[in-house]
C-alpha cells in the first residue's frame, strides 16, 4: 500500500518538471569528485527559488518524490555511472511520512538506472523547521539501515546548532558558508572550524567545506585538514551535466 502512495505521489495531477544541476564536492587530496551536489532547477534552468516558490504543503511530499527521480535519473544520464563519485541529493524531512515508505520510488529509479544504492548521499538542511525531531531521527536512522549516508547541510547557520548535532548524528556536516566566507583571513573563523574538526574526528563524521570561491579560502580549509570542498573556486553547477573540477594551481603543495 505504501508503495503504491509514492508511485501516485509520482503520478499525481502535480508535474514540477524538474531539472537538475550537479555540483561536485571535491577531495581536494585527489583533485577528483567525492560527490556531485543535485540542485533543483526549472526545465528551463530557472532558479531553485523560482521552482521552490510554487511548492505548497499539499504539494510538498510530490515535490520531495520527484526531486529524487529526477536527481538519479539526470544524473546517470550526464555520466555518474562512468565515474565513482557519489550521489547528494536534498531531501524535506517534513515530507517523509514514513522513511521505508516514502523511499521504496527512490529505491526503484536506482535499480532502473543502474545506480548503486550505497552512492546515495541525503542531506537535509539545519535552517529548515524541524517539526518533530525525534521524526528526523527516525529517517535518519531508517536511511542508514538501507545503506545510503546522510548529510546535515548548511551547519553552523541555524539556531539549534550543536544542540541538533547532538540528537542527529548524520555521517556527514556541511559547514555553512558564513563560516568559510574570508577564513583565511578571520582568525575566529579558523578557530571556530579548527574546533568543529576536532569535535567531528571524534563523533566519526565527514566534514564538507561549501561555499569555497577563494584559493585563499581553499587553503586555508587545506590547512585545517578539511578534505572535501565544494563552491565556485572548483566548478559551477553543470545544468543536466557534471562540470570538469579546475583545481587551484597550489593545490598540490597544500594536499602534500
Amino acid at each position: 500500500m505504501a508503495q503504491v502512495g509514492c508511485e501516485g505521489c509520482r503520478s499525481g495531477a502535480e508535474d514540477f518538471r524538474l531539472a537538475m544541476a550537479f555540483q561536485p564536492i571535491v577531495d581536494v587530496e585527489t583533485g577528483r569528485a567525492f560527490a556531485y551536489e543535485a540542485l533543483v532547477r526549472g526545465p528551463a534552468g530557472e532558479s531553485a527559488g523560482e521552482v521552490i516558490g510554487g511548492v505548497t504543503p499539499a504539494s510538498r511530499y510530490a515535490f520531495d518524490q520527484q526531486c529524487r527521480v529526477a536527481a538519479i535519473e539526470q544524473a546517470v544520464a550526464a555520466g555518474i555511472l562512468d565515474t565513482d563519485a557519489r550521489l547528494s541529493i536534498n531531501f524535506l524531512p517534513n515530507a517523509v511520512y514514513s522513511p521505508v515508505a516514502c523511499i521504496q520510488l527512490t529505491l526503484k529509479t536506482a535499480r532502473a538506472t543502474g545506480l548503486p544504492t550505497d552512492r546515495l548521499i541525503f542531506e537535509f538542511t539545519e535552517n529548515e523547521e524541524m517539526v518533530d525531531t525525534d521524526h528526523v531521527a527516525t529517517i535518519i536512522d531508517a536511511y542508514r539501515r538501507l545503506g545510503f549516508a546522510t548529510a546535515l547541510d548548511d551547519f553552523g547557520a541555524g539556531h539549534a546548532g550543536l544542540g541538533l548535532l547532538a540528537r542527529l548524528q548524520t555521517d556527514l556536516v556541511k559547514l555553512d558558508m558564513e563560516l568559510i566566507r574570508g577564513i583565511d583571513a578571520s582568525l575566529p573563523r579558523r578557530m571556530i572550524v579548527e574546533g568543529i574538526m576536532r569535535m567531528m574526528q571524534g563523533l566519526d563524521i565527514t566534514v564538507i567545506a561549501e561555499g569555497v570561491e577563494t584559493e585563499a579560502e581553499f587553503a586555508a580549509l587545506a590547512a585545517l585538514g578539511v578534505r572535501y570542498q565544494q563552491g565556485f573556486l572548483f566548478a559551477r553547477p553543470g545544468l543536466r551535466s557534471l562540470p570538469a573540477i579546475l583545481m587551484p594551481a597550489n593545490a598540490a603543495r597544500h594536499a602534500a
